[in-house]
């Protein structure tokens, strides 16, 4: 009495989630989104009937097909499950679970591998953007096992490096989506920026706290829960996001001087919990702003604004992320003065299962 449905689990970077080919679940949204609340377990707060880990980084889905594109080898549409309603979000990327993609696509029979590395151009559908992912594949095969190693994941594995093409403003419509460096909201000094992932900068100390709390200690923190949701919520139609009570964008990011040796400090709302880590694209966002002239992450870290390519280490509550971006500078460039010509990062990630997720057979008629 139940259906089997063909998928993989694997982590990439520091997320986990289930891996489909579309071919596999239904096309019609409703019924597609109903499986996935079904094969995760929710909604509850323990996703203890799924195989959902009980946190928004642990409740995640790629889909992947054949490209719709000419550009592109894979079309990747992500899918946020929320955990404890039920809820199936598409308003924004993932790229953590991004890292997956190329890996799966490979062992998936969807793209031809190379006899040492493959390059996998993905057209990530959530914001139209293109991102290549190297994979290393010796032999032709898939290699999970290596050196590399990233904060927030034990161990080491093979290196998947990540280049985004043109990602500015995919969301939101632009690299500023209010068209100014810093705006005031709710009696707060803001950046909202979007290189890839919607995300507001706001200085830690404007919220009475360091920025170097525990995620922990951030989310029992009742009243600044509250004061960063206000700010989020005002500012969903000026990001060209709309009504976002219900979207897990933008991003709400908490800024303070580095202190580890990185450039900038972050604690991140996801919106409602606290990242353990940062986000892929919320990084890049967050390392665009510190070298936007003038903008709450620049006057945090005070990075010398200049052009050409910069590696900045993001510092979040399990390590650093390192990102490469190339700017260019000038007033002609764009919004800020700044244009981003190119981003670029280290992921890893691992095949961990491979089989089908049980989906009761009720959920096919909605009952």
């Amino acid at each position: 009495m139940q259906t089997a449905v063909p998928c993989a689990l694997m982590r990439g970077g520091t997320s986990k989630g289930l891996y489909f080919l579309a071919s596999d679940l239904p096309s019609e949204p409703g019924l597609r989104d109903r499986v996935l609340l079904a094969a995760m377990g929710s909604p509850d707060e323990r996703q203890i009937d799924g195989v959902g880990g009980a946190h928004p980084l642990t409740s995640k889905v790629a889909i992947i097909g054949p490209s719709s594109r000419p550009d592109a080898d894979v079309d990747y549409l992500f899918l946020q499950v929320v955990v404890d309603r039920a809820e199936v979000s598409d308003s924004q990327n993932c790229g953590n679970i991004l890292a997956g993609v190329g890996a799966f696509a490979i062992d998936s029979g969807l793209v031809c591998a190379g006899t040492e590395f493959t390059d996998v151009r993905i057209h990530m559908v959530n914001t139209d953007g293109i991102a290549v992912a190297r994979i290393q594949t010796p032999g032709g095969v898939v290699e999970y096992a290596g050196a590399a190693r990233i904060d927030g994941v034990p161990g080491t594995a093979a290196p998947v490096m990540l280049e985004f093409l043109d990602i500015a403003g995919s969301s939101c419509g632009a690299l500023l989506p209010t068209g100014n460096v810093v705006d005031e909201v709710e009696g707060i000094e803001v950046t909202c920026i979007d290189n890839g992932m919607p995300v507001v900068l706001l200085r830690a100390a404007d919220f009475g706290v360091s920025g170097y709390e525990s995620p922990a200690e951030l989310e029992a923190n009742a009243a600044l829960r509250t004061r960063v949701e206000a700010v989020r919520l005002a500012l969903g139609e000026r990001m060209n996001l709309g009504d976002v009570t219900a979207k897990t964008v933008p991003k709400m990011s908490l800024v303070a001087p580095a202190r580890d040796g990185g450039v900038i400090c972050t604690r991140t709302f996801i919106p409602h919990r606290v990242h353990e880590a940062v986000g892929v694209l919320g990084a890049v966002s967050v390392a665009t702003a510190c070298l936007l002239p003038g903008s709450i992450a620049q006057q945090v870290c005070g990075a010398k604004v200049t052009g050409g390519s910069r590696q900045l280490d993001v510092e979040h509550p399990t390590g650093f992320f390192t990102v490469d971006v190339d700017v260019a500078m000038g007033a002609a460039v764009g919004a800020g003065g700044v244009q981003v010509t190119r981003t670029a990062l280290l992921r890893t990630a691992r095949l961990l299962m491979r089989g089908s997720v049980m989906v009761p057979a009720a959920t096919w008629s909605g009952r």
